[in-house]
């Protein structure tokens, strides 16, 4: 299986699995692939350092550079989220320079570079406080007090959807604060600050109806020369996925569809 793993990489969006949903694949179809991850939440609680961040090195304008696994993901071969280098400012920041470059509205995620859970995510409220999905409840904290020694870089961009304005994403944001596991509908905080900056339903759990037709694509660029490609029937698994990859920084194939000569 390794070998065949290795034959998964560099694939053009065209050369992702687009099979006719009746299951009557048609000849360009070349290779799927399904992996296995947990389903664990995140955590804000200090864990040991995982592989993928380390490397790290102070840059001389005060940010901080990763060694981070990159993202893209389509949707009806439309880019809906980057997360690359090349097209992204990835660098890190501490709290007191993000403080200073963060408004109302913006999408913040926080990252531990020694803990092994996905990176958080929250909306950003003004003068220190952030609104977030933390422990099953939507809540407010001081970004100064729920870092606990994490770097952080606003991520507006990542999905590529059109923004809400920012009344309209605070907003939802603070609609939302006091809901507890019960009541909420999203499955993680990245899901909710996404739903909060660009209202599509999509970010909730069970927000679309998955069928044969709705088909998603992440493409995860481990390193410049390999780079796997997921299938999945909603935004929400894909969310879900690229945040195990996130935490541990490894894939472990289940399961590989064999090419169609």
């Amino acid at each position: 299986m390794g070998n065949q793993l290795d034959r998964i990489t560099h694939l053009n969006y065209s050369e992702l699995p687009t099979g006719d949903p009746s299951g009557i694949e048609k000849d360009e179809l070349r290779v799927g692939v399904a992996y296995f991850f947990s389903d664990e939440e995140e955590d804000l609680d200090d864990r040991s350092q995982p592989e993928n961040y380390k490397d790290q090195s102070p840059n001389k304008d005060g940010h901080i550079v990763l060694n981070e696994i990159e993202y893209s993901a389509f949707c009806c071969q439309e880019c809906i989220f980057s997360k690359l280098r090349e097209n992204e400012d990835l660098n890190m920041y501490s709290m007191k320079t993000l403080l200073t470059m963060c408004k109302p509205g913006d999408v913040l995620e926080l990252v531990h570079v020694a803990n092994d859970q996905p990176p958080h995510w929250a909306i950003y409220e003004g003068k220190g406080q952030i609104i977030h999905l933390y422990k099953g409840e939507i809540r407010k904290d001081s970004l100064y007090e729920i870092s606990n020694g994490r770097l952080g870089r606003i991520v507006n961009n990542w999905y590529r959807y059109r923004p809400l304005p920012a009344d309209l994403v605070m907003q939802n944001a603070c609609g939302h604060l006091g809901l507890r596991t019960d009541e909420i509908c999203w499955t993680n905080s990245e899901s909710f600050a996404a739903w909060c900056r660009f209202g599509k339903r999509e970010f909730k759990a069970g927000g679309e109806v998955q069928t044969a037709e709705q088909r998603y694509f992440l493409k995860i660029h481990v390193s410049e020369n390999n780079v796997h490609s997921l299938m999945f029937h909603s935004l929400e698994d894909l969310i879900r996925e690229k945040r195990k990859v996130d935490a541990s920084g490894k894939l472990r194939v289940i399961q590989e569809f064999p090419i169609i000569p």
